[in-house]
């Protein structure tokens, strides 16, 4: 008997020869030949043990054959147990003395080992047979489908042998007709040869001289037929056959025909796939084939069949697009341009999420009320001195801790030109400290720092400054906000208000309480662990460090490395400043920071969201920018307008312009002059800002404003060397002011110089005509008496007629008597005549008047 195994790579196989030795019972030795690669064999001498397990009064157990050289071990109940191994045994034992040497050595756990692994393998058996029921199953289907498309298949090929069968058929009857008829037609040819010879001959019989050859005359060229052009390979044998008969198609081009027929009989059809194809507002004609899975050829073709010539860069409108895809069978999501910036800001965060943040408090009031000396004295800091003036112009922001919490601060410029810095601080706050003198009372600053707060719908504490002086009167303060719907608690309001004093130090800390639980009512939170979002302060551009944005961070966590966009602008944060000049790694909600990397300086108040990758950053970018040139484009069109509106717009209204070009410090400050400047103009002239920017005066701006004949101001920045001296060469002024004030006064007295001067008319008499006097050589002279004032010679005159001007002109002789005289007063008479005019008569009224020109200022 031979037992086989199979494994990966070798096979066992029991030698039934038996050995002469001396075996235990129940025990047979064997020889087992291993079989590796390559050919090689090894043979290997194995002991067999047979178990039984039965009784006499039960079926005998299935026998249980391992192969083993070591009594059995201890069986585990996870693997199934082998199956059993038929094998020769040299000698049978009893069955009684098999089964009474099992049971002795098989303990009841082994018995309960066994009894489980035959379950496990009747529950496989059963699996198995499922499995090969379904196999089989499966396998009948595929072969009744490959049936069917095997009957399929010839049936196509039975049609398309018919086919081919029919048309050789029709081919070989037109060559049966066509050889019958080719005699006859070479019977009318040789006629028709010979009629033409026998003149030929004759003439040539005639013709005396040298006999020319002969030349035979051109066959006539037979024109191809569709038949012609269908009938195949040209071989030798046809090329040299002299009948004109049509050739039927190649075994070549047959062959070649079956060899398609057949590919495309196995080359299955493949479904449509319908996408869903996105569209913005426009779209190439390519890109919209390559969205469709289609050829941009097919897309043309259907274009031409509509009469339109396109090519696949053309541009078309999305809805061309979607009438296209529909067409194609694919549905379509049409998606606008601004759709770039969803899910950038406002995103909406778990209640779980969220976490205390400290208050953002906006310093806001009149100028010179003491707003910024109050925030030096909380942060014990000197910032007035830094500001030209003594006046704030910049915007800031600060964080001071009191108590172990946090409060940030924001201090806005209380100057009237300033009023968009105050509105964006009061956006981006959430309380609203109004400082007020207590000497000089509300101001038209607090009237507007209170609308601003109010518009913002953050609450009030009103800080009531200064009061060391002598003349401070805190209670006419509170009692003028009334005036304005502030209603303090001492007047039996909410807002609350503190009395304060910035240069002795007097009750910061209860203002600095008062914020903290003005802050406990409002309950603010933030969700620090998202992408961070919030408002840019200030932007400038540092001479050393590139483009610097003050930014406060109103949600989420701003990272170093995070890209972020911010207005028209975008970049990667290569560092975070806090106000003390420390640099960090990370800011989180409620703090400000300056932030450097950014590709190109922001507006002061745009927004900045942090995005996922640099390409959707570049993309939104790049958006705004294209946005807000067509909004500058549109808005120059609508100001220049034709050539034609411009001549007649300066011939009506004789609009003066007065260019100029600015360079600040940060963008707030350019704002704030732009405004202003805005402000100053008239119907007769106005600033036109060729340029502004923050930075440094560069050669390129003197450049522009030589072009544009602008001139350059400066505002706490200065020209570069080069910008200088091109400035000199070009005759340029430049213009460097650190204070509004002045600025604003020096372009409004600029501006003043545009102006016409008025005219202005004054008064100087009446003369009544008592009778007209015809002078040879001199005209008429009219004899007046002067009834009002007085008659200057070489002043203006109007001759009126029943209160009607019919002339008006200047005196061309003024007489007493026979003198003349400078000025006639009232009462006297005198004689009058007009330059170039005579139509005077008795009883009009010569009315004399003063011309001067006044010059005008703004």
């Amino acid at each position: 008997m031979s037992d086989t195994k199979s494994g990966d790579d070798k096979t066992l196989s029991v030698n039934t020869k038996k050995t002469l030795t001396l075996k235990r019972p129940g025990i047979e030795q064997g020889t087992v030949r291993q079989n590796f690669s390559h050919g090689r064999t090894k043979s290997v001498v194995v002991e067999t043990k047979k178990r039984k397990f039965s009784r006499p009064d039960e079926q005998p157990a299935p026998v249980q054959a391992p192969v083993s050289l070591k009594p059995r071990a201890q069986p585990q109940p996870t693997p199934p147990a082998p199956p059993p191994a038929p094998s020769q045994p040299s000698r049978p034992a009893p069955a009684t003395e098999r089964s009474g040497m099992v049971l002795n050595e098989l303990s009841s756990e082994e018995m309960d080992a066994r009894r489980r692994a035959l379950q496990d393998s009747k529950v496989r058996e059963v699996e198995e047979r499922k499995r090969a029921a379904e196999e089989a199953q499966r396998r009948a289907e595929d072969e009744e489908r490959r049936k069917r498309e095997r009957e399929e298949s010839a049936r196509r090929q039975a049609e398309e042998e018919a086919r081919l069968k029919a048309e050789a058929e029709a081919r070989r009857r037109a060559e049966e007709e066509a050889k019958r008829r080719a005699p006859a037609q070479a019977a009318v040819a040789t006629e028709a040869d010979e009629e033409e010879e026998k003149p030929r001959g004759a003439a040539a019989a005639v013709r005396r001289g040298p006999v020319k050859p002969e030349v035979a005359a051109p066959r006539p060229v037979k024109t191809k037929g569709e038949d012609d052009r269908r009938r195949g390979k040209l071989t030798l044998n046809t090329a040299l056959s002299d009948d004109d008969a049509k050739r039927g198609r190649s075994l070549s081009s047959m062959r070649r025909r079956q060899e398609k027929f057949k590919r495309g009989m196995h080359q299955e059809q493949r479904e449509k796939i319908i996408r869903e194809v996105v569209l913005p507002e426009t779209i190439t004609i390519q890109d919209l084939a390559s969205r469709m899975a289609e050829r941009a050829v097919d897309v043309v073709k259907y274009f031409m069949k509509q009469g339109q010539i396109m090519k696949p860069g053309d541009l078309i409108d999305a809805d061309t697009a979607e009438l296209v895809a529909s067409e194609f069978g694919h549905t379509v999501r049409r998606v606008a341009e601004s759709d770039v910036e969803e899910g950038l800001f406002d995103i909406e965060d778990r209640t779980e999420d969220l976490k205390s943040r400290s208050p953002v408090v906006t310093i806001m009031g009149h100028v010179d009320h003491g707003k910024t000396s109050l925030l030096d004295a909380i942060r014990n800091a000197n910032v007035v001195s830094g500001e030209a003036g003594g006046i704030t112009q910049h915007i800031g922001a600060y964080q001071v801790e009191k108590n172990g919490q946090k409060i940030t601060f924001i201090d806005t410029p209380g100057h009237a030109a300033f009023t968009a810095m105050r509105a964006r601080g009061a956006q981006a706050t959430d309380i609203a400290v109004l400082v007020v003198a207590a000497d000089d009372s509300v101001m038209p600053q607090t009237i507007e720092s209170i609308n601003h707060a109010k518009a913002a719908g953050v609450p009030i504490i009103v800080a009531i400054n200064k009061i060391d002086k002598p003349e401070a009167n805190a209670q006419k303060v509170r009692t003028e906000l009334l005036q304005h719907e502030v209603f303090v608690e001492s007047m039996g309001g909410e807002v609350l208000d503190v009395e304060v004093s910035a240069t002795k130090g007097t009750n910061l800390d209860k203002l600095l309480e008062a914020i903290l639980l003005q802050a406990e009512i409002l309950d603010l939170k933030a969700n620090p662990d998202r992408t961070a979002e919030g408002v840019v302060i200030e932007a400038k551009l540092d001479k050393g460090r590139g483009s610097v944005a003050t930014v406060l961070v109103q949600a989420g966590t701003l990272h170093t490395g995070d890209i972020l966009v911010a207005g028209n602008e975008w970049g990667r944060v290569r560092a975070l400043v806090n106000d003390r000049g420390e640099q960090l790694k990370d800011a989180g909600p409620s703090m400000p920071v300056e932030v450097l990397g950014l590709q190109g300086t922001p507006q002061a108040g745009d927004r900045f969201a942090v995005v996922e990758n640099e390409a959707r950053a570049r993309e939104i970018a790049e958006y705004r920018q294209r946005l807000a040139r067509e909004k500058a484009v549109a808005r120059q069109a609508g100001q220049r307008g034709s050539l034609e509106q411009m001549m007649s717009q300066l011939q009506t209204s004789g609009l003066k312009e007065f260019p100029l070009l600015i360079k600040g410090d940060v963008q707030g400050s350019i704002e704030a002059i732009v405004n202003a400047l805005d402000k100053l103009g008239t119907d007769e002239v106005r600033a036109r800002i060729v340029h502004s920017g923050a930075g440094a005066i560069t050669e390129s701006d003197v450049s522009l404003a030589e072009t544009s004949n602008a001139a350059i101001i400066g505002f706490n920045v200065r020209a570069n060397k080069q910008a200088r001296d091109a400035a000199e060469q070009a005759g340029i002024e430049i213009r460097y002011y650190n204070i509004i004030y002045d600025l604003v006064d020096d372009i409004k007295a600029a501006m003043s110089g545009l102006l016409s001067p008025e005219r202005r008319e004054t008064f100087i008499g009446n003369a009544e005509i008592l009778e007209v006097f015809n002078i040879t050589k001199v005209g008429k002279v009219a004899g007046c008496r002067v009834t009002e004032g007085k008659v200057e010679r070489g002043a203006g005159v109007r001759l009126i007629r029943d209160n009607v001007v019919i002339h008006e002109g200047t005196l061309k002789t003024l007489k007493r008597f026979k003198d003349e005289v400078a000025e006639v007063p009232v009462g006297q008479e005198c004689g009058m005549a007009f330059a170039n005019y005579e139509d005077i008569r008795a009883g009009d009224v010569i009315e004399c008047f003063r011309v001067e020109m006044v010059k005008r200022t703004l």
